[in-house]
C-alpha cells in the first residue's frame, strides 16, 4: 500500500489523505475554482465566460445578431430585468451584512460570558502547549497546538520501542501520520495572515478528525499492551487533538464574519458601475444606431454583451465568494472523529 511519511491516501482503503487537496475527487480545475484560487479572478472568470458565450451565441446564430437586437425590444427588458435584480441584489447584501453584525450584538452579560468562555478555552490550550499565554495571533495560536501534537508523536513513538507486535506497529503507524501532517501545516501556517484563506486553508490540511479516531482506538483496544508512557502520550495526544478540532471552528466562523463582511463591501461598490451601465443603456443605448462591425462581430452585439457582463459584476463576486464559503462549510460539517466522506473504517491502523 502507497504511503508517504506514513500518510495513506484514501484510494488505499485506509487512513484517509491528509491534505484536502487530496481528499476531495474533483478535477484541478474545479477545486482551483471553488478554494485556491482570488475570488476577484473567479469573478472575472464568470463574467469572462458570460461574455464570450453571448458574443459567440450571437455570431453563430443564423439570424444574424444585428438582427435579432433591433427586432422589437429585447435589449430594453433585458436592462429592466438587471436593474431590478441588482436592487434586489444589493437589499439581499444589506439583509446579509446585519445578520453578521447582529451576531456581534448583545447585552453585557452576554458578552462577558463569551469573554470568559474565550478565556477559558486559551488556559486550556496553554496548559496543554505549556506556555504561560498563548500566541495572539490565529495561525501562531493553530501552529503551537499542531507544534505540540507533533512533539507528543515523537513522545509516542519513542516509548512504542518498549512495546511488542501489532501494538508497536499501529502506534509506529500513528506517530509518524502526525508528525509528518503536523509538520507540513505547520510551514503552512508559519507567516499566514488572518483575513485571508491562508489560515483556513492550513486548519484544513490537517486532517485532526482521523488521527482522534484512530488514537483512541489504539487506546480502547490495544489498552492491555501498551505501556504507561505510551498510554500518556495518546492521552496527551487525544487532548490535544480534541482542542485543536473547537480552534479551527472557530476561526473558520470567524473567518466567515470576516469574508462576508468583505463580500457585503465589495458588492455595494460594483452594485454603483452596475446599475449605471444597466439604467444608462436602458435610456440610452438603441442598437438599431450602431450599424458597424469589428472583425466581422455586430459593435451592437459586443456593446451588449459588454454592458450586460458589467451589470451581472454583483451576481458574480456574490457567486465567487458563496462558492468557497459552502465548499469550506460542506468539508467542515462535523466535529471531532467524524468522517462523512466514504473511507474503509474496518482496516486496521497497522495496515494502513
Amino acid at each position: 500500500m502507497d504511503s508517504q511519511d506514513g500518510v495513506t491516501a484514501d484510494e488505499s482503503g485506509g487512513e484517509p489523505s491528509d491534505t484536502m487537496r487530496e481528499r476531495v475527487s474533483m478535477s484541478n480545475w474545479a477545486f482551483w475554482l471553488l478554494l485556491d484560487a482570488d475570488r476577484r479572478v473567479v469573478a472575472a472568470s464568470m463574467l469572462a465566460a458570460v461574455f464570450a458565450a453571448v458574443v459567440g451565441a450571437g455570431v453563430l446564430h443564423p439570424t444574424g445578431a444585428y438582427t435579432l437586437l433591433t427586432r422589437g425590444d429585447p435589449m430594453e427588458t433585458l436592462y429592466q430585468a438587471l436593474v431590478g435584480s441588482t436592487i434586489t441584489g444589493v437589499t439581499l447584501v444589506l439583509t446579509l451584512s446585519q445578520l453578521v453584525l447582529s451576531q456581534e450584538q448583545g447585552a453585557v452579560g452576554d458578552q462577558r460570558e463569551r469573554m470568559q468562555a474565550a478565556m477559558a478555552f486559551r488556559r486550556d490550550v496553554e496548559d496543554v502547549i505549556d506556555e504561560a499565554v498563548g500566541p495572539a495571533e490565529p495561525s501562531a495560536f493553530l501552529r503551537a497546538l499542531v507544534a505540540d501534537t507533533a512533539e507528543q508523536a515523537g513522545t509516542l513513538a519513542d516509548a512504542a520501542s518498549g512495546l511488542d507486535g501489532r501494538a508497536r506497529d499501529r502506534v509506529e503507524t500513528l506517530s509518524r501520520a502526525v508528525k509528518g501532517n503536523a509538520d507540513a501545516v505547520g510551514e503552512q501556517l508559519d507567516g499566514a495572515t488572518f483575513g485571508e484563506f491562508d489560515v483556513v486553508w492550513a486548519a484544513l490540511n490537517y486532517n485532526y478528525s482521523w488521527k482522534l479516531y484512530a488514537a483512541r482506538r489504539i487506546r480502547a483496544e490495544n489498552g492491555d499492551a501498551l505501556n504507561d508512557a505510551a498510554v500518556d502520550a495518546l492521552d496527551d495526544l487525544v487532548e490535544t487533538l480534541e482542542l485543536f478540532g473547537p480552534a479551527r471552528e472557530h476561526f473558520k466562523t470567524l473567518y466567515f464574519q470576516w469574508e462576508l463582511t468583505e463580500l457585503s463591501r465589495t458588492i455595494l461598490y460594483a452594485a454603483v458601475p452596475a446599475l449605471a451601465v444597466s439604467i444608462g443603456s436602458l435610456m440610452l443605448f438603441d442598437p438599431r444606431g450602431v450599424t458597424t462591425a469589428t472583425l466581422g462581430v455586430s459593435d451592437a452585439l459586443l456593446v451588449a454583451a459588454a454592458t450586460v457582463v458589467v451589470s451581472l459584476l454583483p451576481f458574480a463576486l456574490l457567486l465567487a465568494y458563496i462558492l468557497r464559503i459552502v465548499t469550506v462549510t460542506q468539508r467542515t460539517l462535523s466535529i471531532g472523529p467524524f468522517i462523512l466522506r466514504e473511507t474503509d473504517r474496518s482496516v486496521d491502523l497497522d495496515e494502513t
